[in-house]
């Protein structure tokens, strides 16, 4: 992705599960669509919480909904600290 698509959408959405999960232990804004009872969500996952908190501001998330929730590398196994945002509809 370059810079110019960087700045217009600072995240990003994969069809696989794994290459959203590298792209957010890289540093990048990964959006992750899911259900919950029932229910459209969606996080907005990344290792990089400045990364995450400057997002939120710049969109109106209250710093105060950053969630801490440590995450598995899928290349490594090995667990590493991680935030996401809880975006409901």
């Amino acid at each position: 992705m370059s810079v110019r698509e960087e700045q217009e959408q600072p995240f990003r959405e994969f069809l696989k599960r794994r290459e959203g999960m590298v792209h957010a232990m890289d540093g990048g804004l990964w959006l992750h669509r899911h259900t919950l009872k029932g229910e459209p969500m969606a996080h907005l996952v990344s290792t990089d919480r400045e990364r995450l908190l400057a997002y939120g501001c710049s969109v109106g998330l209250p710093d105060y909904r950053l969630q801490y929730k440590p995450l598995k590398d899928p290349r490594t196994g090995v667990r590493r600290e991680a935030w996401h945002w809880d975006l409901l509809k």
